[in-house]
C-alpha cells in the first residue's frame, strides 16, 4: 500500500492504463449528445439512433455501455438518463458540463504523446485559446461550466463589500465577474481577455443582465499593458483565475507585477490556481495538470504555494496569505495586498 493509499497490484496497474476506455465512451456520448437525444423520458436504441444520425446497432453498444458505466438506465429496450446524466450531461439542463468534457476529448490527443513531451520538453500542441473555433468554443464554455459551479462557494469566501472596481484578469466569458458582481451590488468589473473571447464574454455577461456592470477589454495580458480603471484610476482587487499556469515563471513574475501596478494603494490581489505542496509532487491532480501544461504551452506549468508567495512578495504585495478555500482538483486561493 502506497502513502496516498492506492493498492498498485496488477489489476490496479492494468485498471489503470485501461481506464481511457471509460474516458472515450463518455466523450463519445457526450460529443454525439446522446444524453440529450435520450432526454426525461425512455427511448429506444433505433430512437436515439435516428436522433443523433448514427447505425443503429452501434447506438445499442455505447448505451450499453453508458448503461454498465450507470450515466444511463436499460430498462427492457429502453434506455433512460439516469439523475446525474440529466442534470450535466444533457443541453437542456442549465448544470451541462459537456463543453468541459469536449475541451478534455480535445487533449486526449496531446495526451498520447507526453513521452515526447518529456524527452523534448516541449509543448506537442497549440494553446486552445487560439484553436478554431469550435474548440475555441469548447475551452471557453468548459471554464464558464466550471467556473459557475464553484464561483457561489468562492464568493462567499472573499469580502469584497468596500470594494468598487474589480479587474478580472484573462477573465474568459467573465463567469467570476458576475459572480463577484451579483454579491456585491455596488462592484463593477473590467474583464480583460483576448479578442477572440469577446463574444463569448459579451454574450454571457448579457445574459446575467449585467452589461451595465462589466465591461470587456481586449488585450493580451502578457504583452499589452492592463486597461485603467473605469474612472482613469487603479482597481480596488484584481482576480486571476487559472491564468499563471500557461506561464513560464518569469512571464508569471511580469503579469503579476503588471496586475500589482493596476491596483490602487490598499487594492487586494488575488490568485486562484491549482496550487502544488512545496514538495511539488502532491496532491494528486495539480501534479498531473502541471504535465497537461507541459503538452500545450512553453513553459506553463503548476505552482507551489511557495513559489506563488514569492511571485506576490516580489511584486511589492504585503499580507500574503493563503484562503481557506479548496475547490475541486485542489484549487486553491493566494491573496496578497498592496500597500
Amino acid at each position: 500500500m502506497t502513502a496516498n493509499g492506492e493498492n498498485w497490484n496488477p489489476g490496479k496497474i492494468l485498471e489503470t492504463s485501461g481506464y481511457y476506455w471509460r474516458t472515450c465512451t463518455l466523450h463519445a456520448g457526450v460529443k454525439l449528445d446522446i444524453f440529450t437525444a435520450i432526454g426525461e423520458g425512455g427511448k429506444g436504441a433505433a430512437d436515439v439512433a435516428a436522433s443523433i444520425r448514427a447505425e443503429p446497432r452501434a447506438t445499442g453498444m455505447l448505451l450499453d455501455a453508458l448503461s454498465a458505466m450507470e450515466l444511463v438506465q436499460k430498462e427492457g429496450e429502453k434506455y433512460r438518463n439516469s439523475d446525474a446524466a440529466l442534470r450535466f450531461l444533457s443541453k437542456d439542463s442549465d448544470g451541462y458540463i459537456g463543453y468541459m468534457i469536449m475541451h478534455h476529448h480535445h487533449l486526449v490527443e496531446s495526451w498520447s504523446r507526453l513521452d515526447e513531451a518529456v524527452v523534448r520538453g516541449e509543448a506537442v500542441r497549440g494553446r486552445s485559446s487560439f484553436s478554431d473555433e469550435s474548440r475555441r468554443e469548447s475551452f471557453l464554455m468548459g471554464m464558464f461550466n466550471l467556473a459557475n459551479l464553484i464561483a457561489p462557494s468562492i464568493v462567499e469566501k472573499i469580502d469584497l463589500s468596500g470594494r468598487k472596481t474589480l479587474l478580472d484578469l484573462g477573465g474568459g466569458p467573465g463567469t467570476y465577474a458576475i459572480h463577484f458582481c451579483r454579491k456585491n451590488p455596488q462592484l463593477g468589473a473590467t474583464v480583460f481577455d483576448l479578442p477572440t473571447t469577446k463574444p463569448f464574454a459579451e454574450k454571457t455577461i448579457e445574459r446575467f443582465g449585467l452589461s451595465d456592470r462589466i465591461d470587456f477589454s481586449p488585450g493580451d495580458f502578457t504583452v499589452e499593458d492592463l486597461p485603467k480603471g473605469p474612472k482613469g484610476e487603479g482597481y480596488d482587487a484584481a482576480w486571476l483565475s487559472h491564468i499563471l499556469h500557461g506561464e513560464n515563471p518569469n512571464d508569471c513574475r511580469a503579469i503579476l507585477s503588471k496586475a500589482a501596478d493596476a491596483l490602487d494603494g490598499g487594492g487586494v490581489l488575488l490568485i486562484h490556481e491549482f496550487i502544488l505542496d512545496n514538495t511539488r509532487d502532491r496532491p494528486l491532480f495539480p501534479a498531473l495538470f502541471s504535465l497537461n501544461m507541459l503538452l500545450g504551452t512553453d513553459g506553463g506549468q503548476a505552482y507551489s504555494q511557495g513559489e506563488l508567495s514569492e511571485m506576490m512578495a516580489e511584486a511589492g504585495l504585503k499580507e500574503i496569505r493563503r484562503l481557506d478555500f479548496t475547490g475541486p482538483n485542489d484549487s486553491g486561493i493566494m491573496a496578497g495586498v498592496k500597500p
